[in-house]
């Protein structure tokens, strides 16, 4: 069953048994938990060096950095989404969940320090008819995306912790 071996800590909803779309990426990292997760969460610095993240701006709770329960709004994959921040363990894991034109997604990271840096794990489960859509005429793609995304957040927190805001 897909996502069974997963450490996230899914909503019923976002489930990737009762998912249409769900995709999983993973990679090792020579970085401390906490300078992957310093990159991470400051939200506002995805658009400088990951290419499918722009405009992020927060809705509610206080900048650089996301935390639990804050909104944020930005684009990816060409469509507008607001995300809340549903889980938050510092260091650990973070999830918000994603809802815009035709799409209802739950995204999750997880961390786990190794001897050598990081274990990262990223997935992400939807619904919606755009999301199903785009998942058929592209069914690799956000998996392609997912997994840049994590090369180039190993590429950051291997240079340490991202300039204070």
């Amino acid at each position: 069953m897909r996502g069974s071996n997963s450490a996230v800590r899914w909503p019923a909803r976002y489930s990737p048994a009762t998912t249409p779309v769900y995709v999983r990426n993973e990679l090792d990292m020579e970085a401390p938990a906490g300078d992957v997760w310093a990159w991470l969460v400051r939200a506002q610095l995805w658009p400088a060096w990951y290419e499918n993240a722009a405009h992020v701006r927060f809705v509610d709770g206080a900048p650089p950095d996301l935390g639990p329960g804050v909104r944020f709004r930005w684009k990816t994959f060409g469509v507008t989404l607001e995300s809340r921040v549903l889980e938050f363990v510092p260091a650990e894991r973070i999830a918000w969940d994603a809802r815009g034109f035709g799409v209802d997604a739950y995204h999750a990271w997880v961390i786990v320090e190794t001897p050598g840096g990081s274990h990262v794990v990223t997935e992400e489960t939807q619904h919606g008819w755009l999301a199903r859509l785009a998942n058929f005429l592209m069914p690799r793609r956000m998996h392609r995306y997912h997994q840049l995304w994590l090369e180039e957040l190993r590429k950051k927190a291997a240079g340490g912790l991202p300039p204070s805001a």
